[in-house]
């Protein structure tokens, strides 16, 4: 699927999914903002991983507390190496800036230039088998599957690594874009955050259509 025709399709997904189904738009806001409870939401990002159309029913609430719950556990995995190489860099350099010594705090500050674009790096890597990874699990309900090394380079793969680089930068592009006009329209008193609260299905919903229909192209 094209970029432009995905994003169109996972926006029309996301209108269905919520435009004249207030209740559950509503309840999907109150899930989203209050913490813990929100691993549901996670659990709903989950099943509209699944490819599920129309958008799947907001039920079996112990069921998207469990698949939000692994969801956040997966990501959190997947971003471990990120943060050993952000200690290593930067956890050293802080105790080199501490030390009193030149020598050291040069050093400290070197590591830090050089720690800065490698932790960048890792973490898109690391992102990037990560969406494809959380889709797996969607699928196929088992968790090992989120890590599935092989598999995941496989996908991506087919999917074509640069198409599938420009297609998550496009997405964020759009969602960020979304984001600032969000800002703005918070600074309206009350109902500029109402409006805010109201968005965040709405992301979370369009966010995971898009990744699905990504990982459907191949």
């Amino acid at each position: 699927m094209e970029i432009g025709k995905n994003i169109g399709e996972s926006f029309g997904y996301t209108k269905e999914a919520l435009i004249g189904k207030w209740v559950r738009w509503i309840l999907l806001v109150i899930i989203s903002i209050i913490p813990i409870v929100n691993f549901i939401s996670n659990g709903y990002i989950i099943r509209v991983m699944r490819g599920t159309k129309p958008a799947p029913e907001l039920e079996d609430y112990v069921q998207l507390f469990i698949d939000g719950l692994l969801y956040s556990i997966i990501m959190f995995i997947w971003m471990i190496p990120v943060l050993i190489v952000a200690v290593v860099f930067f956890g050293g350099a802080f105790l080199a800036l501490m030390s009193g010594s030149d020598a050291l705090g040069i050093a400290g500050a070197g590591s830090i230039f050089i720690g800065i674009p490698i932790t960048f790096i890792v973490a898109i890597l690391c992102g990037l088998f990560a969406y494809i990874g959380v889709v797996r699990f969607a699928r196929m309900g088992k968790f090992g599957e989120a890590f599935a090394f092989g598999a995941i380079k496989d996908k991506i793969g087919a999917i074509g690594w640069a198409n599938y680089i420009i297609a998550l930068i496009v997405m964020f592009i759009v969602i960020f874009i979304i984001a600032i006009i969000l800002g703005i329209i918070a600074l309206i008193p009350f109902l500029g955050w109402i409006i805010l609260f109201a968005a965040v299905p709405f992301l979370n919903i369009f966010y995971a259509r898009f990744i699905s229909n990504l990982y459907d192209s191949a």
